[in-house]
């Protein structure tokens, strides 16, 4: 006599089968959060330059008050050591993060409709 199927293991071997098409069908797909992150990383560069110069204005305003020296001279001694100091974060800020993009791998290159 042939063994009979088992009707309960049948039964779970369609409703895995169900289950397996309706996630198919209910997941969502998963999409790439690139232009996200090269949005945040743009404001962090901002917020670096602008947070450089206001910090070489406040520095600015301590050289005026503490040493007594003209107005002009800190103030403006102060906001371009500050602008420098932003220039220079900020460079260090964008190599980071080109080196983080390129040990992720380069993105296929689009060719420009001028050299066809």
């Amino acid at each position: 006599m042939a063994p009979e199927d088992d009707p309960h293991a049948e039964a779970i071997r369609r409703l895995n089968e169900r289950a397996a098409s309706l996630g198919a069908r209910t997941q969502r797909p998963t999409a790439s959060h690139a232009g996200e992150q090269a949005v945040g990383q743009a404001y962090k560069i901002i917020a670096e330059l602008i947070g450089g110069v206001l910090v070489g204005l406040a520095a600015g305003f301590f050289v005026v008050w503490a040493f007594k020296v003209p107005m002009a001279v800190g103030l403006i001694g102060g906001v371009l050591a500050g602008f420098a100091l932003a220039l220079w974060m900020a460079n260090r800020t964008a190599q980071r993060l080109m080196a983080m993009a390129k040990q992720e791998g380069e993105p296929p290159s689009v060719p420009f409709d001028d050299e066809e």
